[in-house]
């Protein structure tokens, strides 16, 4: 019966072992493909959430972040106590007795104000820590935004060219006919072949941009990098609303690099301080206990081997004047060029969002002409061609010529609107704020409600 029960013991213990063993290698085992959110349509949205959850970079700056935020405890804690025990080979002779050995412990004691400045600067470093924290998540997040919309527009470069490929097909088939009927010359048939083995090496090199793109966008994820990707939901590309000194606003009060650079500037202020409380003197106070022996005479003292005990007191010199100043000229001096730091950022933000949001306004414009004009009319363009080349009113050349332009048209449009969701991602990212759908968008920081 023993024997049954132990075995039943251990038999329950390596099943419970080999079960923790399964839950941990699930808990750090990577998304793989078979993910079901990325294999049918797939919506920015559950990528963005993906990437949050699941990208190292992010982790990354997170686990930074803790790491700094324990660093505090550790500057503003008191330096460790010494202690230090002095064993005498030949004892000391003292009146009471022999000195075998003696010990002291002390413990140092920072001029009060130091240790607050060193916490102050920790926890700046702490702010700065946690502002790459967000620059990370949004770095992160704005790249899968652009590959999303890049892996879109070549999707759609697909497919119009997979239209245009079938088109061609018969456009040239219509060149051969009309060429055994002596309506077109063997140059028109050599142009219609020529173009439709261009649309081959289009599809082909579309096929390998889609690859990498899909590759990159795993990476992003954390996603084994042949990891398939579903189809992808049409994007929904809402104008801008916003104009440019708005966004200026939104930056300088939400973009994380101008954010640091303010912290930059109050931990010069911190730091300065601190230099100055670095030249004041550091206070130690310890506990000094001899161990004496009894003496080796014939009339000892009453007071014979008593042990000896005293109180320790002391305080440092800060007498090197030279040094002392050259530390606060030193935290002067970084003020100042934290101050100059934020003004560059900020000119380099500016110029980044002027150029980004011509560059968004622009692909906007382009979006608006192609799909209202230039896409249409080419459309129209091309039957017109078909007909009138059937009805002998116009070359094959010509014929050709619309649907080369039909289908660059196509191409130019899809391009734009990538371009517009790429350039509007970046500009959000600048702003830290959605940049659409409502008018009123206002230069408060991303915290504050708006009215």
């Amino acid at each position: 019966m023993l024997y049954s029960i132990s075995a039943f013991v251990l038999l329950l213990g390596i099943t419970l072992l080999f079960a923790a063993g399964a839950v941990a290698g699930d808990l750090e085992r990577p998304p793989t493909s078979e993910d079901p959110t990325l294999k049918d349509t797939v919506w920015l949205a559950d990528l963005v959430e993906q990437a949050y959850s699941h990208n190292p970079s992010i982790q990354q700056a997170r686990e930074s972040w803790r790491a700094t935020v324990e660093n505090y405890r550790i500057t503003t804690g008191y330096p460790d106590p010494q202690l230090m025990v002095t064993w005498f080979p030949e004892p000391i002779e003292t009146r009471l007795g022999p000195q075998d050995w003696n010990a002291q412990i002390s413990q140092m004691i920072p001029f009060p104000g130091k240790l607050s400045k060193a916490g102050e600067l920790v926890a700046a470093d702490a702010r700065i820590a946690r502002l790459k924290l967000d620059m990370a998540v949004k770095e992160t997040l704005l790249a899968v935004r652009e590959s999303y919309f890049e892996l879109w527009y070549i999707r759609q470069a697909k497919t119009v060219t997979e239209h245009n490929a079938r088109l061609l097909d018969h456009i040239r088939k219509i060149s051969e006919t009309a060429h055994a009927d002596n309506r077109a010359t063997l140059t028109d048939v050599v142009k219609a072949q020529s173009q439709s083995g261009q649309l081959q090496y289009d599809a082909l090199l579309l096929e390998e941009l889609e690859q990498t793109e899909m590759v990159r966008l795993n990476g992003l994820l954390n996603r084994p990098p042949e990891s398939a990707v579903g189809e992808l939901e049409t994007p929904v590309l809402s104008p801008l609303s916003a104009d440019v000194e708005t966004i200026y606003g939104l930056a300088e009060a939400n973009q994380e690099e101008i954010l640091m650079a303010q912290v930059g500037v109050d931990k010069g202020d911190t730091k300065v301080s601190l230099a100055r409380y670095q030249n004041l003197p550091d206070f130690k106070v310890g506990f000094f206990y001899a161990g004496i022996g009894d003496p080796d005479v014939p009339v000892q003292p009453r007071d014979a081997g008593r042990d000896a005990i005293g109180l320790q007191a002391g305080i440092s010199i800060p007498l090197w004047f030279g040094r002392n100043n050259s530390r606060v000229n030193k935290a002067m001096a970084e003020k100042a060029m934290a101050r100059a730091e934020k003004t560059v950022r900020v000119n380099a933000v500016r110029t980044k969002i002027r150029t980004l949001f011509f560059k968004a306004r622009n692909a906007q414009r382009i979006v608006s002409l192609y799909e209202t004009d230039l896409v249409p009319q080419a459309a129209r363009s091309m039957e017109i061609a078909e007909v009138w080349y059937r009805e002998g009113e116009s070359s094959f050349t010509d014929f050709i010529e619309t649907q080369s332009v039909w289908y660059n048209f196509q191409l130019a449009l899809a391009r734009a609107k990538a371009d517009y969701g790429i350039n509007l991602a970046r500009l959000e990212r600048m702003a830290g704020r959605y940049l659409t759908g409502d008018a009123r968008i206002s230069a408060e920081p991303a915290g504050k409600e708006q009215p």
